[in-house]
């Protein structure tokens, strides 16, 4: 168990960055670039259930379909305000993978016909991250 005082965590070792190792099948190694893309909105909190529901069947299931998407979720955290925050997480090959689904404009969120009548406020871009580490548990 963790002890906040007096804890020291064991030493590790650097190594130099390289690509993200990831083993897909027991006894693989396979060596794999990502690409991470989150976009941030708030909806009322009485709402949020609903609009998860919404962006399962639109954003969600077109991350999904478009090809060289790796997967995708959907994050909540209610702020307590009457507001909760929403958080979509998708991972990719490629930036170019991303324009599948995203058009050429990668950095612009996708919105979807009826987000207006759930969202309270929005980021209008999109964060894209290179994942530099990685492990399955």
């Amino acid at each position: 168990m963790r002890q906040s005082l007096g804890y020291r965590a064991p030493e590790a070792q650097y190594t130099e960055p390289g690509p993200i190792v990831v083993g897909r099948r027991p006894g693989v190694v396979e060596e794999m670039v990502m690409i991470a893309r989150m976009w941030r909105g708030w909806v009322r909190t009485e709402q949020a259930n609903a609009y998860v529901a919404y962006i399962t069947g639109t954003g969600l299931r077109e991350y999904a379909a478009t090809p060289g998407n790796l997967g995708c979720q959907m994050w909540t955290r209610d702020l307590g305000d009457g507001r909760t925050e929403v958080l979509t997480v998708s991972w990719w090959e490629s930036r170019a993978a991303i324009v599948g689904f995203a058009g050429s404009d990668i950095e612009a969120a996708v919105f979807y016909p009826e987000d207006d009548e759930y969202l309270v406020d929005r980021e209008t871009t999109v964060s894209h991250f290179e994942v530099a580490a990685a492990q399955a548990g």
